[in-house]
């Protein structure tokens, strides 16, 4: 525990405390630190960082009448102590406090002041007018856990390379599946970065990676494929989010980045009157960026492929598309296992209605066909059988 008696108290969120170790531990190098008024204006202007990509500033910056107060009243050398609901979870021994430009700065992350965007209108609540730098300390296990872990993987299978894929999984489908497959063909690890965004939209952290996991455990070759928790703070959440995720991915020792063509970010963009791609910008990060192409179930090749070989029609394609898919299991409806491995379904289906069983028993014995012993299923194989009832095709 940190003592605070002869230190002000600087109140942060969970938000910006993960995003003060994520650079703490080395993950976006070359930055290592909180950027002064003089450094943060120059990678805001160069959207470099010591001859490195780097889209705007590190800084912090939080709101709150009590923060501003602090650090109004605060000088050179004096030392606060962060505070995180109500924990102390560090330090800082202030260098200099400055004024930023809150609209800016919304522009840089973002491209954009529009109130209703999801990013800047959650930035917005949360961006005080005073930045702070200085050397400081943060205490968060979590990262520190999974970092370890990762090293001590690599280390033990000494992987001649290692490739990445960001992952929403929301949930996991036969795509996403498709992709990580392709990618352990051409590599030794594949590290599956799950975000962990700060919102409470889709299903939850835990329900994406327990189904996962399942696939990763079940239907892959062993320590092939690690999942890494990625905790998806607002400064992955504006139009510059692939630089840095390349950039972290490279810091976690990756030789790779597998994105799909949807990626965000990827498009064009004009930069001082002239038309470049991302990877003008990502050339200088020594890492190598492969695009897949979209998959989709074509019903006459009876398989996915991707939609830009394939020589049949959209008429003929069903797509895997997130959203669509996700309502369908949060209103209990088992997605058919073109789109959904049955066991996947059965296990978020498991998480969501845990509640279910006592009625699910007793659908069971009059539906499905048993030896006659009466013996107690779980909530998965529930789901599971009831989708092999699915698949019957004699009477289609």
């Amino acid at each position: 525990m940190i003592s605070s008696k002869r230190s002000k108290r600087l109140i942060i969120d969970t938000e910006a405390l993960s995003t003060l170790a994520f650079v703490q531990e080395g993950l976006l190098a070359p930055v290592h630190g909180l950027m002064n008024k003089e450094e943060a204006l120059e990678v805001d202007k160069t959207k470099k960082y010591k001859n490195t990509p780097f889209p705007f500033s590190f800084i912090l910056a939080p709101e709150g009448k009590k923060n501003r107060d602090t650090l109004s009243s605060t000088k050179k050398g004096e030392k606060l102590t962060f505070i995180c609901d109500d924990v102390e979870v560090g330090w800082l021994v202030v260098d200099e406090v400055f004024e930023i430009d809150k609209k800016q700065r919304l522009l840089n992350i973002y491209g954009s002041t529009d109130p209703t965007h999801p990013g800047v209108k959650n930035t917005m609540s949360r961006l005080g007018d005073l930045a702070v730098s200085g050397e400081y300390f943060v205490d968060y296990p979590p990262l520190k856990e999974t970092i370890k872990n990762l090293k001590e993987l690599i280390q033990k299978s000494q992987p001649k390379k290692i490739s990445a894929i960001m992952l929403a999984a929301n949930p996991l489908n036969r795509a996403h599946e498709k992709m990580i497959r392709q990618a352990l063909a051409k590599t030794d690890l594949l590290i599956l970065f799950l975000r962990k965004p700060f919102t409470t939209e889709g299903l939850s952290f835990d329900v994406r990676f327990d189904a996962l996991s399942l696939f990763v455990e079940n239907f892959l070759p062993k320590n092939r494929a690690v999942i890494v928790p990625f905790e998806n703070t607002y400064i992955f959440a504006g139009y510059n989010e692939l630089i840095l995720e390349t950039i972290m991915a490279k810091n976690y020792g990756c030789d790779e980045l597998i994105i799909g063509k949807n990626h965000a970010g990827l498009g064009l963009y004009y930069d001082k009157n002239q038309l470049n791609t991302i990877f003008d910008t990502l050339s200088g990060l020594e890492i190598k960026i492969t695009t897949n192409d979209e998959y989709v179930y074509c019903d006459i090749c009876k398989t996915l492929v991707s939609n830009s070989i394939c020589p049949h029609g959209q008429h003929h394609h069903i797509n895997y598309h997130s959203e669509s898919i996700r309502k369908l299991i949060t209103n209990g409806i088992l997605p058919p296992p073109i789109l959904v491995r049955k066991e996947v379904t059965a296990n978020i289906l498991a998480s969501l209605y845990p509640q279910r069983i006592d009625d699910l028993q007793n659908i069971y014995y009059s539906l499905i066909p048993s030896s006659g012993l009466l013996e107690e299923i779980s909530k998965e194989q529930f789901y599971i059988r009831l989708m092999e009832l699915y698949q019957t095709s004699s009477l289609t």
